[in-house]
């Protein structure tokens, strides 16, 4: 599997990403989206996400379900905050449940590829690439309990530092998640190219910290000196002290995007799929770890979703980025 990025072709951006002005866009994207499926998947209805297979023989009806979140610095702290969901996933399945640690999103993305991951929530740039290569067919969002959700790309530095605006980037050092992220990569790319004329590794230099975390540490601890994050893990590690607010200073701001989506593989029987999603749509978070740590990012339920809807500016964004899937 390889996500290939290309140079865009007369792309123009104002600066709300969520506001894009080419929305004749969004129609290519989704003929894109289809077009860069895996031959390993069918897509008869036309809802670009992979359909479960016709052929029974193919259905997977594992005794233990392997569950992972999207990467993070400390996964140890994450498994025990999903712990309580995951209980409440066994009891609704009849499965044991086992919480997958990964270190990276390419990590994340192989172990779905393979069949080694049957619930997973991947990171809002990762969705496309697992939907298209490793079958993954999402259906629920974090939100607020007035139903609102999403987060926003941040640009940070250190406080002290030479970059006080956008502009300042030019000739300095921005720090990137992964090349799958939306945020922590195509987004900020995005906006850089169209609205300040400026080319990774021409303009400014870079770096991959590999997760949201590691970027913000590593402008705290002043490794890189600027960075491209997700605000909802930022407002998490504030909450839970492992970084303050004066040990950073946010030059930039972006609209709202989707969050993390939750979903499945797309070869579990149909009824293990209904059971999975039931869980996680009459799961209590009221007392429990997730409530605990997901209120730090506004987050207090599961809300359906669909990807064709809710992904369509992350398809249209990372079409400006000129991105394709070379599944197979």
């Amino acid at each position: 599997m390889r996500v290939h990025t290309h140079p865009p072709k007369q792309h123009s951006f104002l600066r709300s990403l969520l506001s894009v002005a080419i929305t004749g866009a969004f129609s290519f994207a989704a003929l894109q989206v289809s077009a860069d499926m895996s031959s390993r998947y069918a897509d008869n209805d036309g809802d670009l996400v992979a359909d479960i297979p016709a052929d029974e023989s193919q259905w997977v009806d594992p005794d233990t379900l392997i569950f992972a979140y999207t990467p993070v610095e400390d996964p140890a702290v994450y498994a025990d905050v999903w712990s309580d969901f995951l209980d409440h996933l066994a009891e609704a399945t009849g499965k044991r449940v086992q919480f997958f640690p990964v270190q990276s999103n390419a990590a994340q993305q192989e172990a779905l590829r393979a069949g080694r991951l049957h619930v997973a929530g991947f990171n809002t740039g990762g969705v496309p690439v697992a939907v298209n290569c490793g079958g993954f067919r999402p259906f629920t969002i974090m939100a607020a309990d007035d139903g609102s959700f999403g987060y926003e790309m941040e640009i940070i530095t250190y406080p002290g530092s030479d970059i006080e605006s956008v502009e300042d980037i030019q000739g300095s050092q921005l720090a990137f998640t992964s090349p799958t992220s939306n945020s922590g990569f195509r987004a900020p790319s995005a906006l850089l190219r169209s609205e300040y004329g400026m080319e990774a590794d021409e303009d400014f230099e870079t770096a991959f910290s590999g997760s949201h975390d590691n970027s913000i540490l590593g402008v705290v601890n002043k490794d890189y000196e600027a960075a491209a994050v997700a605000n909802s893990v930022l407002n998490r590690m504030l909450a839970r002290d492992v970084v303050d607010e004066d040990d950073y200073v946010s030059i930039f701001t972006s609209e709202t995007f989707p969050t993390t989506a939750y979903g499945t593989a797309h070869n579990l029987t149909p009824e293990l799929q209904e059971q999975i999603q039931e869980a996680f749509f009459s799961y209590d978070w009221e007392g429990s770890a997730l409530e605990a740590e997901f209120a730090n990012s506004g987050e207090a339920q599961f809300i359906p979703i669909t990807y064709e809807q809710h992904w369509n500016v992350i398809r249209t964004i990372a079409d400006a980025n000129g991105v394709t899937y070379d599944c197979d």
